[in-house]
């Protein structure tokens, strides 16, 4: 398996880290489950540019139902946070 070199996917990806990291020890010392919410979305958008940096197709059925949870853990977090 030989890494595409895809300038734009690997800044993607590694914001998606930056980001995961950061929503994590953000939830660590403001016990926030928003924050806990958005790192681990952006952390499965992260996996999803890992994959495709791999060579996977962006609209393989995997990376397709990565990219909804994602999307639905930042849904589900803002909702809480509003409701509360």
């Amino acid at each position: 398996m030989a890494f595409i070199m895809e300038p734009v996917l690997t800044i993607n990806f590694i914001f998606c880290m930056i980001i995961l990291v950061m929503g994590y020890l953000g939830f660590r010392k403001l016990e926030s489950p928003l924050l806990l919410y958005i790192g681990i979305a952006f952390g499965l958008f992260g996996v999803s540019h890992l994959a495709q940096l791999a060579g996977y197709p962006s609209g393989a059925v995997a990376l397709i139902i990565i990219r909804i949870i994602a999307y639905l853990l930042v849904i589900f977090g803002i909702f809480q946070t509003i409701k509360r």
